[in-house]
C-alpha cells in the first residue's frame, strides 16, 4: 500500500481515491496525476501482493481498477478473486468505481457478462478507433472532444453486462465503455499511459506485436504523437465527471 499526496497547490479537503493496481512496478500514470491535482490523496493497493482492500468505502470518493497482463476468468488468483468481490461491493454501495482495461473486464464479469478471447484470436495492442454512442455523448463522458483513437493492450474483450449502458464502440472488440448503476464506468482502452509507461510496455512485453492485429512499435510511437493530446484533454473531463 503506498499513498501518494497531491501537490500543495490541489484544492484541500477531499477524499482519497483507492487504485488497484496489479504488479509491483505498475502505476496511476495520467489517471493518477489528475487525481491527485484535483485534491485526491491516491491510495495505491495490490491485492495480488497481498495488500488488503478496504472495508469501510466511505472513507474514500472513489476506486479505480487499473490494468493487467492475467485475466479476468483467472479465478485460482486469490488478489484478484478478492479485487472481484470488492468491486461487488463496491457497486452495491453505490461507490463511484472506474475499471480501465481488466478493470472493466473484471466490473463486466462481476455484472453477470462474459469475458473472453475474440473469436479470430485477434488482439488490440496500439491506437485503434473510438466511437462513442448516442448515450455517451448524452451522459457528456464521450461528446466532440473525444480523442478519434485511444490505445490498447488487451487480448480480451467483454459482452455488455445486463443493465449497463454502452457508451463507446470500436472495431473487432465493440464493447469499449459502459455505464453500471450510474456510478460505475468501464473503459477497455489505456488513458492513463505516459509515454515512459508505453515505452515500457513495448520493452517488456514487445513479443506481443506480432500477434493478429496488434501495430507495430512505431504505429505505437506515431499514434501517440498524433493522438494522445487530445487523450489528455479528454480524461481530465472525464474524470471529473466520473466523481461528480
Amino acid at each position: 500500500m503506498v499513498l501518494l499526496p497531491p501537490p500543495p497547490t490541489a484544492p484541500p479537503g477531499r477524499k482519497p481515491v483507492l487504485a488497484i493496481v496489479h504488479q509491483a512496478h505498475s502505476n496511476c500514470g495520467r489517471v493518477g496525476a489528475v487525481l491527485r491535482a484535483r485534491g485526491h490523496v491516491v491510495d495505491r493497493r495490490t491485492p495480488l501482493l497481498g495488500d488488503p482492500l478496504p472495508e469501510d468505502l466511505s472513507d474514500f470518493a472513489g476506486a479505480v481498477v487499473f490494468g493487467g497482463p492475467m485475466s479476468a476468468n483467472d479465478d485460482h488468483l486469490p488478489g484478484l478473486r478478492a479485487e472481484m468481490a470488492f468491486i461487488d461491493r463496491a457497486l452495491g454501495a453505490g461507490l463511484p468505481v472506474l475499471g480501465i482495461c481488466l478493470g472493466a473486464q473484471m466490473m463486466a464479469r462481476v455484472a453477470g457478462a462474459r469475458v473472453m478471447r475474440h473469436p479470430a484470436q485477434k488482439v488490440q495492442i496500439g491506437y485503434y478507433p473510438l466511437w462513442p454512442t448516442e448515450a455517451g455523448h448524452h451522459l457528456g463522458l464521450f461528446d466532440g472532444a473525444s480523442p478519434p483513437e485511444v490505445y490498447h493492450w488487451h487480448n480480451e474483450g467483454f459482452d455488455l453486462p445486463p443493465g449497463a449502458t454502452l457508451l463507446a464502440r470500436g472495431p473487432d472488440f465493440p464493447n469499449q465503455a459502459f455505464a453500471l448503476n450510474g456510478r460505475a464506468l468501464g473503459i477497455q482502452f489505456h488513458p492513463e499511459v505516459t509515454h515512459e509507461m508505453m515505452e515500457r510496455w513495448l520493452h517488456k512485453a514487445g513479443h506481443m506485436l506480432v500477434l493478429p492485429g496488434a501495430r507495430k512499435a512505431e504505429d505505437h510511437r506515431a499514434g501517440r504523437r498524433r493522438f494522445d493530446a487530445a487523450v489528455a484533454r479528454w480524461v481530465q473531463a472525464f474524470l471529473d465527471r466520473w466523481l461528480d
